[in-house]
C-alpha cells in the first residue's frame, strides 16, 4: 500500500530525513516510534505531500507520488491527520465532518444555485457524516460548535471525519496527544475496528503502552534515520532502541 525508498529531507543544514526507507501493506496497523526531533512528523509531512522531498520516492498505492501537491495525494486516497486535530471551532461538529466529502456537484460555480441537482447528495454525505459520529457516541453533538469537544473527542470527530474523504491509508500523528488514559484506549480500539473493516494506518505515537497492544509491525527513528524494525515484542526485546529511546 505504501513504499517510501531512501526518502530524503533537509531544512538548511539539519538532514531532518535521512536515507528513510518503509513500507505498509495493505490492512496493518504499522507503529512509527522514536524520540522527539527524530524526524517522524516531517516524515508523515513528506509522503501526505506537505512538505517537498529532496531525495528518494514514496509509492502509494502503485502511483508514485513524490512531490504531488497534497489534494491530489489526498484524492488517490491518502489522509492524514496532525497533532492538532484543526477543526474550525465555530463551525458545528456535523459541518466539520461535511468539509472533506469528494466529488460534491454543489462546489461547483455553474451547479451551486440549483440546489435540486445536489440537495440530495448533501443528504446522503450529512447521514453519513452522522453515522460515523453515531459510531464513536457522539452523534449527540452534530449541531455544537466543535470549540465545545474536549481534546479527546476532537480526536475522534478528526479520525471520523478523515473517513469522509474515502480514504484507503490513513497517517495518524500522535492521535492521542493530550488524551485522558481511557479515552485514548478508545482512539485505539476505534483505528483496530476501522482497520479490520478494510483500512490501513501508518501512526506516529508516544503511548507506547497503547500502541504495542494495537500495531503488527514498527519502525523506529533517531535523528532522521530508520535504526531499527519488527513486531512489538522484537522492539522491546532491542537494545540498542532501549538504549535511545529509554536511555538504558
Amino acid at each position: 500500500m505504501l513504499e517510501i525508498a531512501h526518502l530524503r529531507k533537509q531544512f538548511e543544514k539539519l538532514l531532518a530525513v535521512d536515507d528513510v526507507s518503509l513500507t505498509v501493506e495493505q490492512g496493518q496497523i504499522v507503529g512509527l516510534i522514536g524520540p522527539n526531533g527524530s524526524g517522524k512528523s516531517t516524515l508523515l509531512n513528506v509522503t501526505a505531500g506537505s512538505l517537498p522531498a529532496d531525495g528518494g520516492t514514496v509509492t502509494f498505492d502503485g502511483h508514485v507520488v513524490t512531490n504531488r501537491p497534497a489534494n491530489q495525494i489526498f484524492d488517490l486516497g491518502l489522509a492524514r491527520s496532525f497533532q492538532d486535530p484543526a477543526l474550525f471551532t465555530r463551525m458545528t461538529v456535523l459541518d466539520n465532518m461535511l468539509l472533506p466529502v469528494p466529488r460534491q456537484r454543489g462546489e461547483a460555480p455553474t451547479q451551486a444555485p440549483l440546489h435540486r441537482r445536489w440537495r440530495g447528495e448533501e443528504r446522503r454525505a450529512a447521514t453519513t457524516a452522522y453515522n460515523l459520529l453515531q459510531q464513536v457516541n457522539l452523534q449527540t453533538h452534530h449541531d455544537r460548535p466543535s470549540a465545545d469537544l474536549s481534546g479527546g473527542q476532537m480526536k475522534l470527530v478528526a479520525l471520523s471525519r478523515m473517513l469522509m474523504g474515502e480514504p484507503k491509508l490513513l497517517l495518524l500523528d500522535e492521535p492521542t496527544a493530550g488524551v485522558a488514559p481511557a479515552l485514548a484506549y478508545t482512539i485505539f480500539e476505534r483505528i483496530a475496528e476501522l482497520r479490520d473493516a478494510g483500512l490501513t494506518f501508518l501512526i506516529v505515537e508516544h503511548r507506547l503502552e497503547i500502541l504495542f497492544a494495537f500495531v503488527d509491525y514498527l519502525y523506529v527513528m533517531h535523528l532522521g534515520k530508520v535504526i531499527a524494525s519488527g513486531t512489538p515484542a522484537e522492539i522491546e526485546r532491542n537494545a540498542y532502541v532501549r538504549e535511545v529511546y529509554f536511555g538504558e
